[in-house]
């Protein structure tokens, strides 16, 4: 469940009524876990709260986005939650995997928070394994984008007119039967069971991924963002390029950089 902190006070944290609701899936290269800190680092975000939870593996640290010695000591868990009032935008950062058999509680959980915030839409950033892709996946543009019927109605024409790529159905019995398609994600983690939640309960969601695969996967973060930004229009340019976007403090330490001496 949601829970308030101070800074962003009671009433005002807890009421996102009419905001979009921007959050990673754990998937493949965590990619969207990457492309959400590009966003709350870029527009300095506020902290406005916790997702307070059992489904996730506990963890700690310190603060990612610091920008000075004063806030590098301020501590993080696993789900927290982000605002930017003047856009209407709120994001719940994910920074932990999933527990064993946590998925459903999680996304019943987190559904009927966003009902209850009265979000007027959720888009989730994702990935999937690039090497399950199929034949017509292999195709142009490794992004794509899925709609619940109830966004489809608002926003569909605008797709069209951006060219997006919807992503495709697959055969649930390749070879056997080809014509019984199915939505399939691998390595999108809480994707699809949140994506088809969503459809049942008529939630307006939107899910965004890239095609990847494991390794230093933050230029799908910055491909996916700019990806993003095309629809939501975050940050203003005439061209999505990665130097709009501010890379947290935290990306120091990716690739097994000491620790900070704050965190002692």
């Amino acid at each position: 469940m949601f829970v308030p902190c101070h800074r962003g006070g009671s009433s005002a944290a807890s009421d996102f009524k009419g905001f979009t609701l921007l959050m990673p899936a754990v998937s493949v290269g965590n990619v969207g876990q990457l492309a959400i800190d590009l966003v709350i680092s870029t527009l300095d975000m506020t902290k406005v709260g916790y997702f307070y939870t059992d489904c996730l593996v506990p963890m700690v640290g310190n603060n990612p986005y610091a920008t000075a010695e004063e806030n590098s000591t301020e501590l993080s868990i696993n789900a927290e939650v982000y605002s930017l009032p003047s856009k209407k935008l709120v994001v719940l950062q994910i920074r932990s995997p999933f527990i064993k058999n946590k998925y459903r509680p999680f996304c019943e959980t987190l559904l009927s928070w966003v009902k209850s915030s009265r979000c007027a839409r959720v888009v989730v950033l994702s990935s999937s394994h690039a090497y399950q892709r199929d034949d017509e996946q292999l195709l142009g543009t490794p992004l794509r984008y899925l709609l619940t019927p109830d966004l489809e109605k608002a926003v569909g024409g605008l797709m069209q007119e951006l060219k997006w790529k919807e992503m495709e159905k697959v055969a649930a019995y390749p070879g056997i039967n080809d014509t019984d398609k199915v939505l399939h994600i691998p390595g999108g983690g809480i994707t699809k069971l949140l994506f088809t939640e969503s459809c049942s309960k008529g939630i307006q969601m939107a899910v965004l991924l890239k095609f990847c695969s494991e390794g230093d996967n933050i230029p799908d973060a910055f491909v996916l963002i700019n990806y993003l930004n095309e629809w939501l229009q975050l940050v203003k340019s005439e061209v999505n390029t990665s130097s709009q976007w501010k890379i947290p403090s935290s990306w120091r330490l990716l690739f097994g950089n000491g620790l900070p001496p704050a965190l002692f």
